[in-house]
Formats: C-alpha cells, structure tokens, sequence
C-alpha cells in the first residue's frame, strides 16, 4: 500500500465539500467560499485554501495551508518525480481496493455509436475520453475528460488528443460551458509529461478559458496537488476560482445531472468502493504492513537489522544485492533507468515472491525498469529511512553550507549513521555513481538520479516532506553520487581522506575488483574504526 510519510499525503475523513482554489501571493490558493483565516508567519499572506487532501483511501475536503511553492531553481525532474511516485501510489491505493484499471481494446460502439470511421479524429475519438452531453443547473453543455479511458502513452498521440480536444470545444466555446474532469484511470502509464501538459494550457487562449464557467475535479489525488505547482505561474485568479473538487460522485450530483454524463463504469465502481470503505470504518492505514511477526522470509517492509539476522549476518540485503547485481549486467546503459515506471502489479508480484522466499528472475520480465522499480520500492518500505529521520533536519541544511564545503558536511552526517546504515548506502551510492557514469547512454545524470532517489532515502519521522524539501534533498543525494569516491573513501587514522579502494575514487569504479565497503568518517568525539569489509557476489 502508501506511504503517508513523505510527500503530504495525509488521511482524510469522509465528509462533503469543495474547494474552488485561486493564485494568491506567496504560498497557496484562496477558497472561493466565505471569509478565510490568514496565515500566521511563515505563511501565507493572502488566505489558506480548501484543497483535496491526500491520503488512502480518499475521503473529504478539509481547510489546509498549501505547502510552499518550490524555488525557481527546482529542476522540472523534480516535479516530474514527483508527480510519478504521487500516480504509482495512486494506482497502489486503487489496487488495494481492487478497483484497478486494467487497459483493453475499446469498441466503438460502447463509446458513441455515431462515431463514423470518417471522424478526422476517428484515432483518438474512437477511445471515448472526450464526450459532449447534458447540461449542468445553469443550462450550460458539458464536457467531460475521463482518465481512465486514455490508453498507455505509446498507443496514443498526444499531440492528437489536443488537437481533438480544441476541436470538440470549438464546437462549444461560443457559449458558456462546464468540463467535468474524471481524474481516477490517470497512471504512470498514460500520463503525459508536465512539460506537455503546460504547453497544452498555454496553446488554449482567452476565449476558451472565459467561456469555460466551472472545471470540475472528481476523485482528485496528490497529483493534482503537483499538478497545480505546476500550472500555478500561468493561472489567472479569475480562472483559479472556476475550480472545484469533489470526492465523491454525490458531491457532483448536487451541481449535475449525472444521469445525463456517459460516466465511465470503472468510475462509478471506484466511487462505490470509495463509499463502502468509509460507511461506518476508519480510513484503511496508509501502508500495508507486513505480518506481525513477519514472515521469515519477508524482505519488504522489516528493518536492515531483521534482514540481517535473517540472512546469516549479511549486511546488504537480499533484495538490494540482487536488483544490484541484474541492473549492473543488464540496465546500466538502458535510457531513463530509475526514471521510468514499470507495471505495477508486475513490482508486486516480485515483491510477494522474494517475501515468500521464492526466487526471482528478472529476465523472466523482459523489462529491465521492473528491477529498478523493486529497488526502489524496497528502499521506500523500509520502516526507517536509510539515512535516517534524526539526520533530516542536517541534511536540510545543506543548502547553507559553502559550497566549497559541501562534500564535508556530508561527509559530517554520514559519521552519525549506524553501522550497518552506513554500509547499505555506501553500496547503494557506488552503484548509483556507476550508473551516472553511463549517462551519455542511460540520460541518468548524478542530478537525475538524485531525483529519483532523495525522497527515498530520507523523510521526516512525523508528518511528510514538502515541496520546498525536494531541493536539498536532491542537493545532498547528488553529492552523494558524484563525489562518492571522496565522501565514502577509507580514512586514516586521524579520520583524513585516504587512498580508498583501488579504482574508487572519485571517477573512479566503485566495483572494480569486488565491493568493499570504505571506512565511515567518525563522528565528532567518537574513536577511528576499523573498516567494514563486504564480500558481495558478481
């Protein structure tokens, strides 16, 4: 299941309500609905904003300070992550409910039987994510976009679904009009990009965005969250104010006729689902945890110390030197590794086999992202982060330091991990500098790979990382993996950078003749310690 500890995923109770969110100076949106408290300091100067929360399963709306907008230096990457980790628990959490959106071909007929095979947009049209039909209280057409009807992004031209999209407005813009946005279906695997979702806003001019009168969010998620981060710099406050979220299907029903909108099956199945799970019980918890006691055999979930115990004393876990081993023989020059999803029932059933104590073979798979997506999905189920929560308020604070100094400072953090932390990420972090290495192959810079792994490394022990936490996150990751050789190199006795591994400097091979793992740098008034040797298998 999800986890509630990182990105502001919180739990919600049932309850109806809407949010019609609006650009305010500073930090978040202003409810369209009576007088709003301000902000104490630190906050936000114009209002707060009743916004969808996050959490699993979805419930109601409540009043909430959005969170900081990110600085301008964010890379996209990060947002892009972002929004990819917020859909893979999306579909996580719709699986828990078994309400999970399996693609297949999609008739004609079961979509709109006057579709003609001479539709200029017959391609896209044929799919039924667009349909015009009923009107709302006002009299004013309705248009409705439904998530679950888009196929994966490589059976579908995006370019074309906005052209259809302008097409079909084009039709309506004339006068006033509702669009009803039906956001359950949206995955990792039909999502298109953010860059190509701003484009697509900016393409649609003034007279789309005055006709349009109420833009209607229905199951809205954390993504949506990302997603106004994003559109946030380029949305007028008037049109801000057009936006309304509703949890539930009953809650559109008091501004629609739903009775008039070709609502999608897998959407109303979803909202049921929704329903009885809230009707008299508490929201389900966030994550599934594994048996208590665990099994002897679980992997995912249980302490490195479980592990450790469990595998004969080794410190680096099965799961982790596994996926190591296959990626470095077969993904370190595959495009977009770590970046790019894979199937997630397919990372749910290897992870049920290894905590079953089953072997798993990757090549089974014909997909090398599956092996990166366990990897990562072992590391963002540990019960304690990697790096640890006492370290996260340090690692904040790299940003501040000097750059000149910045490799030190890591260096100082790192001397307060536990042992057997220490030796994990040192074998995480030399892969990973491996695999940027590759990038002039793989795209996955120490940057990009930083993006991908900050949030899974570390998180707060209460309440959830924000948006503004991603830059020094990713910050003190990239360090991590460009200077691997300097910040893990063995030290002396006096706790000064030594020679390290051969090969394993800085550009240098962290692998090169077996794994060892370098000494830790000592903590402030701690003794040298002597360094911790892993056999690891190639």
């Amino acid at each position: 299941m999800l986890e509630t500890r990182r990105l502001g995923r919180r739990g919600r109770g049932e309850g109806s309500g809407r949010s019609s969110p609006e650009p305010c100076p500073g930090r978040g949106q202003v409810s369209g609905r009576g007088p709003e408290p301000r902000c104490g300091a630190g906050g936000c100067a114009a209002g707060r904003q009743k916004e969808p929360l996050s959490g699993s399963p979805r419930g109601g709306i409540v009043t909430v300070c959005p969170p900081p907008c990110p600085p301008q230096s964010m890379a996209r990457l990060d947002l892009e992550e972002l929004a990819e980790i917020e859909l893979q628990r999306d579909e996580e959490e719709a699986a828990a409910l078994g309400a999970v959106r399996r693609p297949s071909a999609v008739a004609t007929a079961d979509q709109d039987p006057a579709l003609s095979l001479s539709h200029p947009f017959y391609d896209v049209a044929r799919h039924g994510i667009l349909q015009v039909g009923g009107e709302d209280h006002l009299g004013r057409r309705i248009v409705t976009f439904s998530c679950c009807r888009m196929p994966p992004s490589h059976e579908l031209n995006h370019r074309r679904l906005l052209e259809y999209l302008r097409h079909t407005l084009d039709q309506h813009v004339q006068s006033d009009y509702t669009v009803v946005y039906f956001h359950f279906g949206l995955s990792s695997q039909n999502k298109p990009s953010l860059r190509w979702l701003q484009g697509a806003y900016r393409e649609f001019d003034r007279k789309y965005k005055k006709s349009l009168k109420a833009l209607y969010v229905v199951h809205p998620t954390s993504f949506i969250k990302v997603l106004w981060t994003v559109f946030k710099p380029l949305i007028s406050h008037k049109f801000g104010k057009k936006v309304t979220y509703f949890n539930y299907l009953s809650e559109l029903r008091e501004h629609l006729r739903c009775d008039q909108l070709a609502i999608p099956p897998e959407v109303v199945r979803y909202d049921e689902k929704l329903r009885n799970l809230h009707r008299g019980r508490p929201p389900a918890p966030a994550k599934t945890p594994p048996p208590r006691p665990p099994l002897p055999t679980q992997q995912f979930g249980v302490s490195l110390q479980y592990l450790r115990d469990k595998n004969q004393g080794e410190l680096i876990p099965p799961v982790l030197r596994l996926t190591v081993t296959y990626l470095r023989e077969k993904g370190l020059r595959t495009e977009g590794l770590f970046r790019r999803s894979a199937s997630v029932q397919t990372v749910r059933e290897v992870q049920r086999l290894y905590n079953q104590g089953k072997p798993v073979n990757f090549e089974d798979y014909g997909d090398v992202h599956v092996a990166a997506a366990v990897l990562k999905t072992f590391l963002r189920e540990l019960p304690q982060p990697l790096l640890t929560a006492t370290a996260y308020e340090q690692v904040l604070g790299i940003t501040g330091v000097e750059s000149s100094l910045r490799v030190t400072r890591c260096r100082q953090i790192l001397g307060g991990l536990p042992d057997h932390n220490y030796a994990v990420l040192s074998y995480l972090m030399g892969f990973l500098h491996e695999v940027s290495r590759e990038s002039i192959f793989n795209k996955m810079t120490s940057s990009n790979l930083a993006c991908v792994f900050g949030l899974n490394l570390i998180w707060p022990s209460q309440g959830a990382s924000s948006l503004g936490a991603l830059v020094p996150l990713n910050l003190f990751t990239e360090l991590l993996i460009e200077y691997y050789g300097k910040i893990f190199s063995t030290q002396d006795a006096r706790g000064e950078p030594g020679a390290g591994p051969a090969g394993a400097g800085e550009q240098g091979d962290p692998f090169a003749g077996g794994l060892a793992t370098p000494t830790r740098p000592p903590a402030p008034g701690s003794r040298p310690e002597m360094p911790l040797v892993l056999e690891v298998s190639r």
